[in-house]
């Protein structure tokens, strides 16, 4: 197959060649023809008639003589094509041509280009990719073979260049061709003409890119400060400044300059700077205000009276100038903070954080905790923010440390009777809170009236007008009174002594027994007593601490013999509802037995005054009698007789 080119194509060479490519060794001006093919989706358009005589078709894979714009192509001719995914520059939307070669070698491409400048070295180049695999054709494909010419009008040849064979390579690979030309005094316009030399046959597919057609001039060597540079990153918000400047070797006559710039918000148009500054130096600002982005500046150089002309210059490597922005910071802190409290210190934005701030307070890292801080500490706490590309930004925040307030009270503690009361008082604040509030007449109140049923100690918690808290103490001792106890109640017989029980609980040493009579020592907590008749002893005793005179009585059954009821009626009524014999419990042992009619016993209890409810086994017995027989120990009679249940 062989490959017929289209396109605008502009060619320029300096030398015949026929193995390498002899692009610009010098500085070039921007493109004057730049043939990408466009972008966007497939397929793309076909190209104007007069570039070639190839037959166009939407579809990928053209065959024979016919050609496509696409921004990719997929397995075509059995795989025997490379497939790829974008164009030469790597646009996944970028198209490029390609072309199955005609059968006949012939020039496919011829154009004039006009209005170049006179006596000017121009360079023109192409991308070309070899669209066959190694192994297409059995490995024997027709290598592609492409001539560029420059020619006048009139024919003759001012610079030819030959690509020679293109060889097959094992993945889809790129190659740029080119050369450079002069155009000769008091000529403006040429003619590029393009050729396929290789014959027709399999193989022969060749892609093509980004056609140019550049000014070509003598080396433009930059520098930045007197150093070589062309690059530099800087950090937003700082005003920085820059001496740029350009060394040209030897080639212009008599050159003049033009600086340009290129701002962020469209990195595809250069403007020149205005006034023009025709020297190759250039002292170049960047304001504090500059939004982050890349900034840069070129210099252009054509020689005197050509520098307004775009196709005669020349331009500088682009100076490249980074704004990196510095980090957006915030700086923080959890107070106002009590004094001998904890205070935070927070600061975002960044990754390395410094502070510094009152009483040569140092410390890194985006937070940091102050604790007991005292109100010497309080203050502006200044951080120095950096980010991961070394630009810095300062924050600061105010540290307010309020003091605390002074708590007191009237006293430590003191000792009071039960169901008295004493004032407590608190000062040093605007607010009061005692805890616990119990026995208290008011819990938030400087001057409590505080009656406590036991001791306690109270806190006072005192707030200032910043509601920071100090605390004092109270400890109130509640003097319980003596507690009287007389003893439980008793029963005797007529004649017999017992012996009390009394006790004293609490502060209370000071106790005696009245009445006198028929008590062995009023002073002692157990006496004994035999009093004839029923009687009442009553135990007193006086508190320590002059807390009042407390008092219990115990009461003392005198029985002149045994009664012993003969009828109850358990009916449930409240009324006589069991047989009970009181008077037994005054014998240390006895024994009592109770017999229904056929001699069956249905009730017993010993050593115990213990009620009968005229049940046997929790089943009531029948109305009728019931014999029983006491038993009273210590050698007296048996007691026997009988009792009567009635319903």
């Amino acid at each position: 197959m062989w490959v017929k080119f289209f396109s605008v194509l502009f060619i320029l060479l300096e030398i015949y060649n026929f193995s390498h490519a002899q692009l610009c060794q010098g500085s070039l001006g921007d493109p004057i023809i730049n043939i990408t093919f466009g972008s966007g989706t497939n397929p793309g358009p076909s190209l104007a008639a007069a570039t070639t005589n190839y037959q166009y078709v939407s579809a990928d894979c053209p065959t024979d003589g016919f050609y496509t714009v696409r921004n990719n192509t997929n397995a075509c001719f059995g795989n025997t094509w490379h497939s790829f995914a974008s164009d030469h520059t790597g646009d996944p939307n970028g198209y490029c041509m390609l072309v199955n070669a005609s059968f006949q070698p012939s020039v496919f491409y011829l154009d004039t280009v006009r209005n170049l400048c006179s006596n000017t070295t121009y360079e023109f180049a192409a991308w070309i990719m070899n669209l066959n695999v190694p192994s297409a054709c059995s490995g024997n494909t027709i290598q592609p073979n492409i001539t560029f010419s420059i020619e006048r009008t009139n024919g003759t040849i001012l610079q030819i260049y030959n690509t020679g064979s293109i060889p097959p390579l094992s993945a889809p690979t790129w190659k740029q061709y080119g050369f450079f030309f002069t155009v000769p005094v008091a000529v403006s316009d040429i003619v590029i003409r393009i050729t396929n030399n290789s014959q027709g046959g399999c193989g022969n597919d060749i892609a093509l890119d980004d056609i140019t057609f550049r000014k070509c001039g003598p080396l433009i060597i930059n520098s930045i400060d007197g150093g070589p540079a062309t690059a530099k990153s800087v950090c937003s918000g700082a005003l920085n400044e820059f001496l740029l400047s350009c060394s040209i070797s030897g080639g212009f006559t008599n050159p003049v300059f033009q600086w340009q710039s290129n701002n962020p918000s469209n990195s595809n148009i250069w403007t020149d700077v205005i006034p023009a500054v025709n020297s190759s130096s250039f002292n170049f600002i960047i304001p504090a205000q500059s939004l982050p982005g890349v900034y840069r500046m070129r210099l252009a150089v054509a020689e005197s009276g050509n520098i307004n002309a775009f196709q005669c210059r020349i331009y500088s490597q682009p100076f490249s100038f980074t704004v990196i922005a510095s980090p957006v910071t915030t700086a923080i802190n959890d107070g106002p903070t009590c004094e001998g409290g904890t205070t935070i210190l927070a600061a975002t934005g960044g990754i390395q954080y410094t502070w510094n701030g009152p009483n040569s307070f140092t410390a890194t890292g985006s937070t940091i905790q102050l604790g007991n801080v005292q109100t010497n500490q309080a203050g502006k706490y200044y951080v120095v923010v950096s980010n991961a590309t070394g630009c810095i930004n300062k924050d600061s925040t105010s540290v307010i440390i309020n003091p605390l307030p002074l708590a007191s009270t009237g006293f430590s503690n003191t000792s009071f009777c039960l169901k008295d009361s004493v004032q407590l008082i608190a000062a040093g604040g605007l607010t009061y809170q005692w805890i616990p509030a119990t026995g208290l007449s008011d819990a938030n109140v400087f001057n409590p009236k505080a009656s406590p049923e036991e001791s306690v100690q109270y806190m006072v918690i005192v707030s200032n007008q910043f509601l920071c808290k100090d605390t004092s103490f109270v400890t109130l001792n509640v003097i319980q009174p003596p507690i009287a106890d007389a003893g439980s109640d008793k029963i005797i017989f007529q004649g017999q002594s017992i012996q009390l029980a009394g006790s004293i609980i609490g502060q209370g040493n000071n106790f005696s027994w009245s009445p006198p009579t028929y008590i062995d020592d009023i002073l002692s907590l157990q006496p004994f007593i035999n009093p004839p008749v029923d009687a009442s002893y009553i135990l007193k005793t006086t508190s320590n601490f002059g807390c009042g005179t407390y008092s219990d009585t115990m009461y003392v059954k005198v029985y002149k013999n045994i009664f012993v009821p003969n009828a109850f009626s358990p009916n449930g009524d409240g009324i006589n509802d069991t047989w009970n014999i009181p008077a037994l419990i005054t014998y240390s042992f006895f024994e009592l037995a109770v017999y229904n009619r056929y001699g069956q016993l249905v009730f017993q209890t010993k050593n115990t005054a213990k009620p009968w409810d005229g049940t046997y086994k929790g089943k009531p017995m029948p109305v009728g009698s019931y014999n029983y027989f006491i038993n009273l120990g210590e050698s007296q009679d048996i007691l026997k007789g009988s009792v009567l249940i009635i319903r």
